[in-house]
């Protein structure tokens, strides 16, 4: 089996696999920690080894969730992992969770295989039920299928800081709370100390005795190994940087570039790495006018000896969009023999090289930094060991910062900065490479390791606090619960803005138009949140949020920003350049990309943007009996669905959902649930919404209609009605009076509350709690909520399948609380499901998303389909 492997690693590669990237793919069980350096290849590791054991056979998980630290970019993980699948000739799709309309839908093939690259803010906020950069309404969706069937890989969890906290306790909930299909977390780090991960809830598996597996490299089978032992070996030498013999700091900005324009190299790459953004972007404008004026002067240039040609000078940061962001990657990961015979590159960067960059300097420049970012940094020179020390040696300047306060030392803490100073001096031989930082690392005791490696997360997530992130449900006010403080540190919380060339239309949109002007994936920009807070303190600078339940954009107060938000700015206000990044005050660029969506194609998301909207709803002419057939359709494949076929052994392994994650019982019950899911479209305020007559065409006769074309839609009648909650009422009518079929009937009351809450939550919105909503019509002395009255009626309708839903009249006292007649309140059910031991928050979120992916495809389909149709019928010009 293991050279089997080795073939296949070698295919994805061109390379041999080291020894321990073999044993983590071969192994009978997948290890809980890894521990190897940076440079060793430890994304190889994860996503060629998951493929491996899932193609192979193994038990596997079917996701693999691959989380970065924040502040880093995950361009070129997902670039590798790519042509890694296309070069192995398999079928696993590679998304990048970032937000905007133009994400990939991810979520609606829950029975495939896939990898989701993403930082620990994207990542860990859908963990956590309130995904940042997304629709509120698929918040449930994402938070089902990231945390059952998944493999978690955190990569240099050393940088993660609180979020590594909530990732042993996310693990821990998933073990307690259970999930469907495996779920397991791998953690990798440089430096890896187990006690990182001894929170409340998961130090049974590091106290008093480790119970984790650990995988570590072999001193003799792996850093002996070609291809690793030069890297474990390569020489870098280290000293503070000094500039006419005084040494440097990090707010000495035209001193720093005129240093890094001395020791950069001809024909090499020269990487400087700055904590901020605001003195990363200062540091290049001032290299940029040392070339400047070296060229002025000719032979009178300001530097002492003489000044090289200009090498290409490029700046990277975390405050770049998606859509600049995509032209670095030819030259971040060029080949160092491609630069021999030019005058080389600068790049000048923040800590987003610190993790997921495959770079190799011959020079670094970098901040003084907490200890675990300069090992990472350390990395990022003479990586390969392909500079040599006595042909054309690598070289590593530090230059300090002050320390004063935390203000000063920020991003970090002062304390971790003068730790880092205290050791750096004392690396052996002054040398910061690979095995020098390891022999030093175990030279230390324990409590030089607590200083230079210190971990005390300020908040860490408790049970009770992640069970109550299962409702999604704002609150009076209408505000969410914040997850920020489970994520990042203080200063690292972000919002997204855009830049469009007007400003938004502020009155209530209509479906169509507010996904059509919605904002996409490449022009989101991110912005420190107390940044963008200070920006909008300027009256000038206006901006806008979406506001859900209104269906608007509305004017943003600085006092209301809140993480994970996305803001509309316009390009009169500016903010932003292609070459610096977003910088407030800088004017935008005439000839500057940004998305107009009068030119350019609607996304085909279906996201829904605000309460009211119901985009899949918006399709080709459906009964209700027709559409449901068709997610019944699609629920049958999704449960089928052979995914794995074992090439090596020739045999196919039945990895569906209904054999190997959930049973047949409850894929029978998800079709029941199916099958009565738009049983309320039969009320009269959906079919009155339906037009009779649109762009020169009729409606169909009947008032059974589940969908119907753009163009035909009013607004209904009933501000936030849910034809969701009235399927689900409706059904519980027909418990309560005896009249309900026998599929329904013949279940246990936990089961007949699992198929209702599966109804009534298909679209994101109607969930544990039922409630009035702001704006709705109050009717005299009768119950209502979410556009549906005390007594309404539900007619009689076709479901498909030979089954035909009876006329009921609608009761909303579950909504009341406690017991009704002896009947509990729909909140009572829920949070009964909830906190039942046999589903709980995890496993029903992840039985909600299978029901909303067949719903959705169902709905895709059959618009391609008419698609398809429409365009044969076009005859040829």
């Amino acid at each position: 089996m293991s050279q089997e492997f080795v073939a296949f690693f070698g295919d994805a590669t061109q390379q041999s696999p080291f020894p321990y990237q073999i044993k983590f793919a071969t192994g009978k069980e997948l290890p809980h920690l890894v521990h190897a350096p940076t440079g060793a290849g430890k994304t190889a590791t994860a996503i060629i080894g998951w493929l491996w054991r899932y193609f192979s056979g193994k038990p596997t998980p079917r996701r693999l969730v691959y989380c970065l630290p924040m502040r880093v970019l995950v361009e070129q993980t997902v670039r590798v992992a790519k042509d890694w699948i296309k070069a192995l000739k398999l079928d696993v799709p590679v998304h990048v969770l970032m937000g905007g309309e133009s994400a990939e839908e991810w979520d609606l093939e829950p029975e495939k295989p896939a990898i989701l690259i993403g930082t620990q803010d994207m990542l860990l906020s859908r963990a956590l039920n309130r995904g940042y950069g997304m629709s509120r309404f698929r918040w449930p969706m994402h938070f089902g299928l990231v945390n059952s069937d998944c493999l978690w890989i955190f990569d240099e969890i050393q940088l993660m800081g609180v979020g590594l906290a909530t990732s042993s306790q996310l693990q821990a909930f998933r073990e307690t709370l259970g999930t469907y299909g495996k779920a397991q977390t791998i953690w990798m780090s440089a430096t890896l100390l187990p006690d990182w991960l001894a929170t409340v809830d998961y130090r049974k598996n590091i106290e008093p005795e480790l119970k984790l597996d650990v995988l570590k490299l072999n001193p003799v089978e792996d850093y002996q190994a070609d291809g690793l032992k030069e890297r474990w070996e390569a020489w870098k030498p280290i000293e503070q940087a000094a500039l006419n013999g005084e040494n440097l700091t990090a707010s000495e900005t035209k001193d720093l570039a005129k240093f890094v324009v001395q020791k950069h190299i001809r024909g090499s790459l020269t990487l400087v790495i700055v904590n901020t953004v605001d003195r990363c972007r200062g540091l290049f404008e001032a290299i940029q006018e040392v070339f400047k004026s070296a060229g002025k002067h000719g032979k009178k240039a300001p530097l002492p000896g003489s000044v090289p040609p200009a090498p290409d000078l490029q700046l990277i940061h975390s405050r770049f969009r998606p859509k600049e962001r995509e032209t670095w990657k030819d030259w971040l990961t060029q080949n160092a023999d491609e630069l021999i015979n030019t005058p080389g590159r600068i790049v000048v960067s923040t800590q987003v090289v610190e993790a997921g960059v495959d770079i190799s300097a011959r020079t670094l420049i970098t901040e003084l930094a907490p200890w675990p970012s300069l090992v990472q940094r350390f990395g990022r020179c003479n990586r390969r060991g392909e500079f040599l020390k006595k042909v054309n040696p690598a070289q590593i300047f530090w230059t300090d910062v002050p320390t004063t306060d935390d203000k000063k030392a920020a991003p970090y803490d002062k304390d971790e900065l003068i730790a880092a100073r205290s050791r750096i001096t004392m690396l052996p031989g002054s040398d910061a490479g690979l095995k020098s930082l390891s022999d030093f690392f175990d030279s230390l005791d324990d409590e030089a390791r607590d200083e230079l490696f210190p971990f005390d997360p300020p908040h860490v997530i408790r049970r009770k606090d992640f069970v109550d992130l299962f409702d999604t449900t704002p609150d009076l006010a209408g505000n969410d619960i914040d997850v920020s403080r489970f994520i990042r540190d203080g200063d690292e919380i972000d919002v997204q803005v855009f830049w469009r060339a007007g400003t938004p239309p502020l009155e209530e949109l209509k479906i169509a138009e507010g996904r059509r002007i919605a904002p996409v994936r490449d022009e989101l920009c991110t912005v420190k949140i107390g940044e963008f807070k200070a920006f909008l303190a300027d009256a000038d600078h206006v901006a806008h949020h979406w506001d859900a339940l209104a269906s608007k954009w509305v004017k943003a107060e600085a006092g209301t920003v809140y993480p994970g938000q996305v803001y509309w700015l316009t390009t009169a206000i500016g903010g932003y350049d292609p070459k610096l990044g977003w910088k407030p005050g800088e004017k935008w660029p005439a000839d500057l990309w940004n998305h107009d969506p009068d030119k350019e194609p609607e996304p085909k998301t279906t996201q829904e943007p605000s309460y009211d909207t119901d985009i899949v709803s918006i399709s080709t002419w459906r009964s209700i009996a027709e559409h449901t057939d068709e997610v019944l359709e699609e629920l049958n494949l999704m449960f089928s669905e052979k995914a794995i076929k074992d090439s090596l052994r020739k045999a196919v392994i039945d990895d569906s959902l209904r054999k190997a994650v959930i049973g047949d019982a409850l894929c029978d019950l998800l079709a029941l649930a199916a099958r009565w899911h738009d049983w309320g479209k039969a009320h009269c305020i959906f079919q009155d919404a339906i037009k009779k007559e649109a762009n020169g065409k009729q409606r169909p006769e009947g008032r059974d209609l589940a969908k119907a074309p753009k163009g035909f839609w009013d607004k209904y009648k009933k501000p936030h009605f849910r034809h969701e909650l009235a399927s689900a009422l409706g059904v519980l009518r027909l418990l309560a009076e005896g009249q309900a079929p026998a599929e329904w009937a013949s279940l246990s009351p936990t089961l007949q509350n699992l198929a209702v809450y599966l109804i009534a939550a298909h679209h994101g919105k109607v969930r544990l709690s039922i409630r009035s909503m702001p704006g709705e019509k109050v009717p005299d002395g009768l119950l209502f909520a979410r556009g549906v009255w005390q007594d309404d009626i539900l007619p009689s309708v076709q479901l498909g399948g030979k089954v035909m839903a009876p006329s009921t009249t609608l009761d909303l006292t579950p909504m009341k609380l406690g017991m009704i007649d002896g009947r509990p309140s729909w909140a009572e059910r829920m949070l009964g499901l909830r906190d039942n031991t046999e589903f709980g928050p995890l496993r029903l979120a992840y039985l909600e998303a299978l029901v909303r992916a067949a719903d959705i495809r169902a709905s895709k389909k059959a618009d391609e389909e008419a698609e398809k149709k429409a365009q044969k019928a076009v005859p040829n010009e």
